[in-house]
């Protein structure tokens, strides 16, 4: 058999196999999203293997490991997928898979999407999405990763290994695609036995650029490695820096650590408003002017024109906007990039 006779047996089936298989690098894991068996998925790959003349998965301790040459395949396996689904997508229909057909019917679906997110987001965003996606796709195994310094998001997403990301940047990733989900106003989480609280019900202008500086806050750590976060990068701009007594990874536990402490935590008062029934903290305008936080979800070429990932960047964006309106009862602020 010729290279030529090789290449006109190639379908397209074939290729979903490959990005999937090294994707997940794991014939059973591939499998399952591909809605097929693990026999026939190890049939797939000793074929491609044979295409190729490379192992493209091979063992690592107790999981598998893509070759170089396997790693180099992904992009082009996802760009000829997302162009292919974008050619013929609209007219076919029955697929399940995350490639899936316009005729994309969540309800019976089943699939796997993961999601990389930040936890800066108002606390109700994730419990209101995921109860959306549960009622609205019920096969739909829904994996939620955590974004941090260590995490290489934007290798991610064009590997294959994420669907979707969402959260706050100055500037995002000019690679990728995004979607504007809300914009909100950066304020002061402070308990309310804070000096400068006090001080501010009696005069507002007593709580300065100066005094803000002066306190001691808190913060989450950054989402890349070596950089600061959203509040110190805008403040370093301004030839300002605060004192940073505590940084931490649990973003969530930051409003217990002001209502037990001294500390200020400046973030959006999307997030601050939550916990104020809750705990004995109050919010203050931030004496600094800072540019709106911007939350986007972003995602890659090769999910671009599915079909499925379009109606979950829907909802996403649907969840967002329900939250914000809730908020901001005279509309959201516009976002711009």
């Amino acid at each position: 058999m010729n290279r030529r006779s090789d290449f006109d047996k190639i379908e397209l089936q074939l290729v979903r196999v490959l990005h999937t298989v090294i994707s997940e690098r794991s014939v059973s894991k591939a499998a399952m999203r591909l809605n097929s068996t693990q026999p026939a998925v190890s049939a797939q790959l000793r074929r491609l293997r044979a295409l190729t003349g490379d192992a493209l998965l091979v063992r690592s301790g107790a999981g598998m490991t893509p070759t170089t040459v396997a790693l180099g395949l992904l992009e082009p396996a996802g760009r000829l997928l997302s162009e292919a689904e974008g050619l013929f997508g609209r007219h076919s229909r029955g697929s399940r898979n995350c490639l899936g057909a316009e005729g994309f019917e969540p309800a019976s679906a089943e699939m796997q999407v993961r999601i990389a997110v930040s936890d800066y987001l108002d606390p109700l965003f994730l419990p209101e999405l995921v109860g959306r996606l549960q009622q609205a796709a019920p096969g739909l195994q829904l994996d939620l990763q955590p974004l941090s310094a260590q995490f290489d998001y934007r290798r991610s997403l064009g590997a294959g290994e994420l669907e979707l990301v969402i959260g706050n940047w100055l500037q995002p990733p000019d690679e990728l695609h995004l979607g504007a989900l809300l914009s909100d106003e950066v304020v002061c989480l402070l308990s309310n036995k804070h000096p400068a609280a006090k001080a501010w019900q009696r005069d507002p202008a007593a709580w300065s650029v100066e005094r803000y500086l002066d306190c001691q806050h808190l913060a989450p750590m950054p989402l890349a490695a070596g950089q600061p976060g959203f509040i110190d990068q805008h403040l370093a701009s301004l030839g300002l820096s605060r004192r940073l007594a505590v940084r931490s990874a649990h973003f969530g536990q930051l409003p217990q650590m002001v209502a037990r402490s001294l500390l200020v935590l400046t973030t959006g008062r999307l997030f601050c408003s939550r916990y104020l029934k809750g705990l004995p903290v109050t919010v203050l305008p931030c004496p600094v002017a800072f540019p709106a936080m911007n939350y986007y979800q972003l995602w890659h070429q090769v999910t671009h024109h599915s079909p499925a990932m379009r109606w979950l960047r829907e909802q996403v964006r649907e969840v967002a906007l329900s939250l914000s309106q809730a908020s901001h009862p005279n509309g959201p602020a516009k976002i711009s990039r």
